[in-house]
């Protein structure tokens, strides 16, 4: 096992991975720019090394000086949580190099799976449904408009890099087409220094249906069921919710064997998720395959009882799965909301929720300052019940004991979608927003009758 594991992240996620590092009895070095002098994670890691300014491209993402903290930290490791060097094949391949054990598949899974037009032609290579579109790169949206004339309006352009709902836009006719394009291009350029696109069909509000895997390097695998990740606010969750209320049995073992099959094709290890897309007749395709731990890996943790992050540690260890598919078992229903915030500041003083049932993610404390470099969220409230209808009152409960003053968040906003008819009723797809957010808001501004 490590003796000592490098963090190159921030905030929640950072802060999750030192209190399992602690546990295991593994010594953690987090890595902050001057923006996170005073953050938790900082405060309560083994060591913590400022690596620059506030930036992430100077900070976070620079991948050299991480590499060079690694070294002189005499880190045996480094986990890059999600989001920023997580997904990327060179940084990846930098830690091999430098005889670094990275946290998560090698350089060329990621490159292999993170180019989404690449995963699309494995996928379908080995028998995995994927949303019909272009068979390679598109470099012009005079090219976009071709393949959307030939698979039919509406069409979704995407970043073959990425994620995070950055650089996809949605056409619905000739006329949007270029737009639409330049737009994602440029955007995905900007997040991820890459302007590979590619257009499939839009599926018009789907269910969004990711199956957790875990895999070790001896071809072990199993899948901890799926997240319902349908409730979106321009392509970035909301809300998540394990099991899925429009899977029955049949359709979930399916999908958890395909997704394995997704994993097999391109030799997977360590955490990841298989992401889909289920029309309203139950057809349901491939989309991507996340290659690191989600935000909302917790949302299964507490349906399974499976330490993620625990599980991804080992398998990085060169150890084997702690599990068999046969030890998998869920149980009750686990629901989680993102907490974000809508104005930066100094948090004057917070209150978590507690109790039976519920557990915070989160890096907040009263005095701490929240950035408007980072992403906006702050927190992630994550509850249990034995039905559907107990975890929905026990977010309601959880989001009526959370207090966070000083700056604004939408808090208030997402205790109220939890009582609208459409949330309740598990009745809604990737349309949820959009077509009740007027309506939620002005219950917020109003009241509720």
């Amino acid at each position: 096992m490590f003796k000592r594991i490098l963090i190159a992240n921030r905030g929640e996620i950072a802060l999750r991975i030192i209190r399992c590092c602690r546990e295991m009895g593994i010594e953690t070095v987090v890595v902050y720019s001057t923006e996170d002098k005073d953050s938790l994670p900082v405060i309560l890691a083994t060591k913590a090394v400022c690596i620059g300014p506030a930036k992430s491209k100077d900070s976070y993402l620079n991948e050299d000086v991480l590499i060079e903290t690694a070294k002189l930290t005499e880190a045996d490791a480094i986990h890059p949580g999600y989001g920023f060097l997580s997904e990327n094949a060179e940084f990846a391949q930098k830690c091999e190099d430098n005889g670094i054990n990275f946290i998560g598949p090698n350089s060329f899974i990621i490159n292999g799976m993170g180019d989404k037009q690449n995963a699309r032609k494995l996928m379908i290579k080995n028998g995995v449904p994927v949303v019909p579109g272009s068979k390679s790169l598109v470099n012009t949206w005079e090219e976009a408009s071709k393949i959307a004339d030939e698979i039919g309006y509406p069409v979704l352009i995407k970043a073959s890099a990425g994620g995070g709902g950055k650089g996809m836009r949605k056409a619905f006719s000739p006329d949007e087409i270029k737009s639409a394009y330049e737009t994602a291009k440029a955007e995905t350029l900007a997040a991820f220094n890459n302007g590979d696109m590619y257009v499939e069909k839009l599926i018009v509000n789907p269910h969004h249906i990711e199956v957790q895997i875990l895999a070790d390097k001896y071809g072990n695998m199993v899948y901890l069921g799926e997240r319902d990740c349908s409730i979106q606010k321009n392509n970035q969750k909301l809300l998540e919710e394990s099991p899925s209320w429009v899977l029955d049995d049949k359709l979930r073992h399916e999908m958890g064997q395909v997704a394995l099959k997704a994993a097999k094709a391109c030799n997977y290890y360590s955490a990841g998720t298989v992401e889909f897309v289920l029309d309203e007749k139950g057809n349901y395709y491939f989309i991507e395959m996340n290659t690191r731990v989600q935000v909302e890996h917790p949302v299964t943790e507490v349906v399974t009882g499976v330490d993620i992050i625990k599980e991804q540690i080992r398998i990085a260890a060169g150890m084997k799965l702690s599990y068999t598919q046969e030890d998998i078992d869920i149980e009750g229903h686990g629901i989680e909301c993102r907490i974000n915030a809508l104005t930066p500041g100094t948090v004057k003083f917070v209150h978590f929720p507690a109790g039976y049932g519920v557990r915070v993610e989160s890096y907040l404390y009263s005095g701490c300052k929240v950035s408007p470099v980072y992403d906006s969220m702050i927190a992630k409230i994550i509850v249990k019940g034995q039905s559907r209808l107990e975890a929905i009152k026990r977010m309601r409960r959880a989001l009526e004991e959370l207090v966070i003053e000083g700056i604004k968040t939408n808090a208030e906003y997402m205790h109220i979608l939890t009582f609208h008819p459409s949330f309740i009723s598990g009745n809604y797809n990737t349309g949820f927003y959009e077509k009740n957010n007027e309506e939620i808001m002005k219950w917020l501004n109003e009241g509720v009758d």
